[in-house]
């Protein structure tokens, strides 16, 4: 059997059973599970598609390869990419998790991962016997381990920290990774979410001014979920790399991970649709200019945060403190702890609330702080 750490989310039992308590209920900012409707427009698309007797294809239709395409080049910069170099995925985290099995790393390979980070890329690391490193600068790895790196993992916008790496750090990590051998893996599942300077300007690892104009080695990897409220659906994508491309797809099509047929139909829909996520992105605004400031007025100092679903904040106290302090007023977030020890005087709160749950918390924040 695998011996993997325990499901970190498990420990925040206690806080949100305390939480539950408080006069009008939890207000839960601990995950990033959209809360609002999946857009009338995309869910009459998997109606239409519901006639399915087929089986759907591994690498997926032309015409969400197509859309695809299309959607890099219309919204991330993204030119050069060919339909043979994308594929549907069962949501972005099955791609962090086997990952490193696909490319065939194994015991003494090295995945480099950001040093706040998403539990999953340690995970798939040790699901194949890799050792992870967590570091924000490759210059800090010895000459030993810069031989046996594999995978680099750049996660920009990053969760839980809300941190974009601009175009000049971006291209540094493909120089460097290139001097190595290493792929680089960039997850930029909330690049529709950036906010202040980066409202429209994450830079995509496949941007030929990151990578001047040569994806070889070079995936990113992108999700409807956040964009589209398409959680449930496990609508995402990988693109990049045409040199490995194919071994990636051969390996998906023996593993029989197909994103299914109906789904892929609605990603062209919501792939060729902007409107609807420029309405998402304006309700998330709209909820994040009200939480900010109260949870700043609570004592919390925000720092990045400058992109996605979450306000990374610290009291300047151990992470689970925080969470206890919020708890007791019946707000739970997510402790910076689940991701590294440099997040261990953090915590993640999540914009994923409806409007009266956020307006709740924010009066709660605030009466607090009035006391």
């Amino acid at each position: 059997m695998l011996e993997l750490p325990d499901y970190p989310w498990n420990q925040l039992a206690p806080y949100r059973e305390q939480a539950s308590a408080y006069p009008g209920g939890v207000v839960d900012l601990s995950i990033g599970t959209p809360i609002d409707s999946t857009p009338q427009v995309i869910q009459q698309a998997l109606a239409d598609a519901a006639n399915s007797h087929g089986y759907p294809t591994t690498h997926g239709t032309i015409e969400v390869r197509q859309a695809i395409v299309d959607w890099f080049a219309r919204r991330r910069n993204v030119t050069g990419l060919s339909t043979d170099d994308v594929m549907p995925t069962v949501g972005s985290k099955e791609m962090v998790a086997w990952l490193p099995l696909f490319l065939g790393l194994g015991a003494g390979d090295i995945v480099v991962r950001p040093e706040i980070a998403y539990p999953t890329y340690d995970i798939g690391a040790q699901l194949v016997g890799a050792t992870p490193i967590a570091t924000d600068d490759l210059s800090e790895l010895t000459a030993e381990q810069r031989e046996r790196v594999k995978l680099i993992w750049v996660n920009s916008p990053g969760n839980p920290t809300g941190k974009v790496r601009d175009t000049a750090q971006l291209a540094g990590i493909v120089a460097q990774a290139r001097e190595m051998g290493a792929v680089v893996a960039s997850d930029e599942c909330y690049a529709e979410l950036g906010w202040d300077e980066y409202e429209g300007q994450v830079p995509s690892i496949l941007d030929p001014a990151v990578n001047g104009g040569n994806l070889d080695d070079l995936f990113a990897l992108y999700s409807l979920s956040k964009q589209s409220n398409l959680a449930g659906y496990r609508a995402a994508f990988v693109a990049g790399a045409p040199n490995l491309m194919p071994s990636l797809v051969n390996s998906r099509k023996h593993a029989g991970m197909i994103v299914p047929g109906p789904i892929q139909h609605a990603m062209v829909v919501a792939l060729n649709d902007d409107e609807h996520v420029a309405a998402q992105r304006e309700l998330y605004r709209a909820r994040r200019d009200m939480l900010r400031p109260a949870l700043e007025n609570f004592g919390l100092a925000i720092e990045d945060s400058v992109a996605g679903l979450y306000l990374w904040c610290t009291a300047g106290r151990p992470s689970f403190e925080t969470i206890g302090a919020l708890a007791e007023l019946g707000i739970v977030a997510g402790p910076g702890a689940f991701y590294g020890t440099a997040g261990e005087r953090h915590v993640r709160v999540a914009l994923t609330a409806s409007d009266e749950r956020i307006a709740a918390a924010v009066e709660r924040l605030n009466s607090s702080a009035n006391r």
